[in-house]
């Protein structure tokens, strides 16, 4: 089976209830599971590795809206701008420079989401919180013209403690919060709290994700590992 049906629906139906995206990360999965899970109505689809983004995105349907979620470094930067509807994980200003201008050579807004360190794990990529106002501060004196930064994202710590998970949750949504009332020039769109995954994305809607990223419980376990 190339996709579980049941459970796709069930996360369908609990994100509508939240009013929250369902990505489904479709990492090293074949374009024939992705078309499948596309036969279903789902459009966001979430990819790692950017050679993999660039040639499924060429195989499949336009609408398709790839949710870049992988690190990104720079130096492949402009082989995902062609592609990305929203860029997950940016996580320094060296990489947001660069960003916004590889969208200025071809014209685009490209849209991104700050990735703020908020897990007790040496492992998670993320901003901390003053170099996160320190990046909306240039935003705010309309540095970087063709990025938007639509919200954040974050990670939590890798544990079955749901009280650790819970507190780590609810302070990024207090950080989103304060960067709204700090912003109010940018608060008409930055409106994505982009967390939990697959273990952990019961607890993240009920703190206020408004995007969730799936990708075991609906494809499988990963298949194979590409750069």
């Amino acid at each position: 089976m190339l996709f579980n049906p049941q459970v796709l629906a069930e996360l369908q139906q609990t994100c509508a209830r939240y009013n929250a995206c369902l990505v489904a990360v479709s990492k090293t999965k074949p374009v024939a599971a992705i078309e499948a899970v596309y036969q279903t109505g789902q459009r966001d689809f979430g990819e790692n590795y950017v050679q993999e983004l660039s040639e499924k995105a060429g195989q499949l349907p336009q609408d398709i809206r790839w949710h870049f979620i992988g690190h990104l470094q720079t130096n492949k930067v402009k082989q995902v701008v062609p592609y990305a509807h929203l860029i997950h994980g940016v996580d320094s200003k060296r990489l947001l420079s660069e960003i916004n201008k590889e969208a200025g050579k071809s014209g685009k807004m490209i849209h991104c989401l700050l990735q703020v360190f908020i897990a007790n794990e040496a492992t998670k990529f993320g901003l901390s919180e003053s170099e996160l106002y320190s990046i909306l501060d240039q935003l705010d004196a309309g540095a970087l013209p063709h990025v938007q930064v639509s919200g954040l994202m974050g990670m939590a710590t890798n544990t079955d403690e749901e009280q650790v998970i819970r507190a780590e949750f609810r302070h990024l949504k207090s950080v989103f919060d304060e960067c709204k009332a700090r912003y109010p020039k940018a608060a008409g769109h930055f409106t994505e709290l982009s967390m939990g995954m697959t273990s952990d994305y019961r607890i993240a809607l009920e703190e206020a994700s408004t995007m969730i990223r799936i990708g075991s419980a609906i494809f499988g376990e990963r298949e194979y590992a590409r750069k």
